[in-house]
């Protein structure tokens, strides 16, 4: 039997989670988001910076 991971995306930051709530913000999760950006290097990336990212890790580009 597969078992397959159902990721969720953080309605305020964005983050990507398995959980029902953001570990980094608290915030509530959502099954529906779209697009992917792994940060690996916040300081330096001018996508966190447009995003208002202030965490390395995985974050979805648009959340409903």
């Amino acid at each position: 039997m597969v078992v397959r991971q159902v990721f969720k995306a953080c309605k305020s930051c964005q983050f990507i989670t398995e959980d029902d709530t953001c570990p980094r913000c608290g915030g509530e999760t959502s099954k529906e988001w779209q697009g992917m950006v792994v940060i690996a290097d916040y300081t330096k990336s001018e996508i966190a910076k447009k995003m208002g990212i202030t965490a390395n890790g995985q974050y979805a580009l648009k959340v409903r």
